[in-house]
């Protein structure tokens, strides 16, 4: 009797996904909760998050080791989990290390590896690499103040939206692909990382300065504002990052995603299951949209 192999995909959420999730809903609860207030205290940045940042870096660590330990089932994962652990640490210590290199205008090498872990390994991956590439970095550096949790957040959703990419089934268009996700996601940080302190950078300022939030200001004139403010203190910054992750994307990408890659089918392991005379091949970390 002849044998037949039959491919099938997992579309199941990978394990730890609503911790992502939940992380990612108090992170914008948290970016966004200042407009919902009628009034603001004129103070510093600094202060003004200051009391609030120590508590959600803690959770956002506690959620991200959640989702690791969650994930500690070969039989959910399809994977090894030890050496899947084994990577998401060797990606976060080197995009630690890589943010020891001295940015130019804002061009950093850290978002590569988030950006490619994502794409390999999925958008909860991709999340963990960049949030907790940005925590062990501020302790390497030194550089812990109000921003880190924010900062934590904001890089790994572009480790989440990088996970979420499609593929389109050619090297060359994926590497198109990444290539226009990391301008894009580029300028999206930067817009995104002004609005943990824009609220509280001149509360109540008047209509002469162009810049400042108030809460007697209406939907299309918060947008206006702070399109001005955004463009004054950060465009600039941000496409050269945009460039700097384009540049890298295109030189180093394919040899990292290829390594990924191989590193991937090294901690797969796939299950075959006699069914009425064929072989059911379920590849259970096959690398597809669905699956990731």
């Amino acid at each position: 009797m002849r044998t037949t192999t039959i491919h099938t995909h997992r579309t199941e959420p990978k394990p730890g996904a609503w911790l992502v999730v939940l992380a990612s809903l108090i992170g914008l609860g948290v970016f966004l909760y200042p407009f919902a207030l009628p009034t603001i205290n004129q103070t510093e940045s600094g202060s003004a998050r200051s009391g609030e940042a120590p508590i959600v870096l803690c959770g956002l660590i506690v959620l991200c080791l959640g989702a690791i330990l969650i994930e500690f089932d070969p039989r959910a994962v399809g994977i090894s989990p030890a050496r899947n652990v084994a990577l998401l640490a060797t990606l976060v210590s080197l995009g630690a290390i890589a943010r020891l290199i001295p940015s130019f205008l804002g061009a950093s090498p850290v978002f590569l590896l988030v950006i490619l872990g994502g794409f390999v390994f999925g958008p909860v991956f991709g999340f963990q690499v960049g949030a907790l590439t940005l925590a062990l970095s501020a302790f390497l550096t030194g550089g812990i103040g109000p921003w880190v949790p924010y900062q934590m957040l904001a890089v790994g959703w572009v480790g989440l939206g990088a996970g979420s990419l499609p593929r389109l089934g050619s090297p060359r268009r994926d590497r198109l692909v990444l290539i226009a996700y990391g301008v894009i996601s580029a300028v999206l940080f930067g817009a995104l990382m002004n609005l943990w302190f824009w609220p509280f950078a001149a509360p109540g300022g008047e209509v002469a300065s162009g810049f400042a939030w108030s809460p007697a200001l209406s939907i299309e004139e918060t947008l206006s504002r702070y399109a001005h403010f955004y463009v004054a203190t950060s465009l600039l910054f941000d496409l050269f990052r945009a460039l700097g992750n384009a540049v890298l994307l295109a030189v180093i990408g394919p040899r990292v995603v290829e390594t990924l890659h191989r590193y991937q089918r090294s901690l797969t392991w796939t299950e075959f299951i006699e069914h009425q005379g064929a072989t059911l091949h379920n590849d259970i970390a096959e690398c597809s949209p669905g699956n990731r």
